[in-house]
């Protein structure tokens, strides 16, 4: 008998991209199945990267849930884990390209974990990042297991990279729209072109594609691009926001920039943060430490050095700011260089914009969170992300066009996008949208709302 209920056991099995932005919607999924459907949820990758993912894990996550995920810790061939280069011309994150090679290494021993999980489970699922189809493609020979893809980008960049530019296909959109489009050029080195289409030879293995998106943000895209999934017998979810909406738990780790913020008016504050993957010049330090100051806005500034391959290793630089500046700009601005809660800090009374390079985790973060986004894209899918949030969600502002994107950022500009974002005419109906959409995204979460539904 205990033999019979274990083969009905079914058991879920998650393959994250050794990326940030990637491995925290995967680990976000993870528990949203552990703790809503309670499945068995198995976590698969290199030791590093899983121990990145659990550092690293949304404070607004229960840590009861992520104790239920099953990491799988995979021994990886070591690789390089140079330091950024702040200087650049490209601010694609090339550093990290040796750990994406290193993980084309996996296939053998996933393959190992599912056929185990297939003689133990009456059906293994398997959900894997687009950029790991190669990883689990053994996945086939296996009578009862499939997998489906999970999406970290936004659906409105699928249907523009995937379907439209690539055909000859005109983007869905109006005259007006189409001319404000960005004009994308590969900003990415060879090697990682050919690591991605190497990768997405075998996406169409799997019986389906899940997106972090939702028929509220992306409805039309989304029906564009089910029309292509019917004619190739796929499924699709858009099953976002997958982010914990709300916090069902007390954290004993509270971070300080939250009781900074705690102080300040509501809405008075814009977070500005480039994420993990993006490290700028000291020069352009600089212009954004006097921008942000000469703003007169209050602010809440990220400021690290992009991430290493094993971000384990290595000491990371520590940005120089202007003599003085922080004492200067106390009560005002507050500089964090640590990590930082995102998104407890979108969703914090006080936080009124958010200054991004808009990969899509922040992007939607931010909207689910109601704040409007002073849009700084940097590289591969954030400038149709920015696009996408500037000119058809008109949640924020563009603090620079993309066609200028090797051209230094100055004070200035960035003085003026801040006050444009923060304490404008044209802010109060950028707020007003980006509040109203979100309470609709947050509620599409709840029973009977579309993401449930999916």
């Amino acid at each position: 008998m205990d033999n019979m209920n274990k083969n009905l056991e079914v058991v879920i099995v998650m393959v994250p991209f050794p990326a940030q932005s990637h491995l925290n919607q995967l680990l976000q999924f993870a528990c949203l199945i552990s703790s809503s459907h309670n499945l068995p949820v198995s976590f698969v990758g290199s030791a590093s990267h899983n121990h990145q993912a659990r550092v690293r894990s949304n404070a607004a996550l229960n840590p009861s849930y992520i104790a239920k995920i099953h990491f799988h810790d995979i021994p990886t061939p070591d690789f390089d884990s140079p330091a950024p280069d702040p200087n650049a011309l490209s601010k694609f994150p090339a550093q990290l390209i040796p750990s994406y090679n290193a993980c084309t290494l996996l296939r053998e021993p996933i393959a190992l974990l599912l056929r185990e999980l297939s003689t133990k489970s009456r059906r293994v699922v398997v959900v894997h990042d687009a950029l790991m189809s190669y990883n689990v493609q053994d996945d086939c020979s296996l009578h009862n297991t499939e997998s489906y893809v999970f999406n970290c980008v936004s659906v409105f960049f699928m249907y523009c990279s995937f379907v439209c530019i690539p055909n000859g296909l005109p983007i869905p959109l109006d005259e007006d729209l189409l001319k404000k489009v960005p004009k994308l050029e590969a900003d990415a080195p060879d090697e990682i072109n050919k690591l991605v289409d190497f990768q997405l030879q075998f996406r169409d293995i799997g019986a389906g594609d899940l997106y972090n998106s939702n028929k509220v943000l992306e409805g039309a895209s989304l029906d564009l691009m089910a029309k292509i999934a019917s004619t190739e017998n796929k499924k699709q979810w858009a099953i976002g926001p997958i982010l914990p909406t709300k916090q069902d738990h007390v954290s004993d780790k509270r971070n300080k920039c939250l009781d900074w913020l705690d102080n300040q008016p509501p809405r008075s504050v814009i977070y500005v943060s480039f994420g993990s993957s993006t490290t700028f010049s000291d020069k352009e330090v600089m212009e954004l430490a006097m921008g942000l100051e000469r703003s007169k806005q209050k602010f809440l500034w990220v400021l690290r050095y992009a991430d290493r391959g094993d971000i384990f290793t290595g000491e990371a630089r520590r940005f120089e700011l202007p003599e003085g500046y922080e004492e200067r700009v106390k009560g005002v601005g507050l500089v964090v260089r640590d990590w930082a809660p995102q998104l407890e800090i979108l969703a914090h009374p006080s936080t009124g914009g958010f200054m991004s390079h808009c990969v899509w985790n922040s992007c939607i973060e931010s909207i689910t969170m109601g704040v409007p986004i002073a849009a700084w894209p940097m590289h591969s899918e954030q400038p149709l992300n920015g696009f996408f949030v500037t000119e058809i969600l008109k949640t924020g502002l563009l603090v620079r066009e993309w066609e200028k994107c090797e051209e230094l950022v100055t004070a200035s500009v960035i003085e003026n996008a801040v006050r444009k974002l923060m304490a404008s005419e044209e802010s109060d109906e950028i707020r007003k949208r980006a509040e109203e959409l979100g309470e609709a995204v947050r509620q599409s979460t709840e029973k009977g709302g579309a993401s449930r539904l999916e």
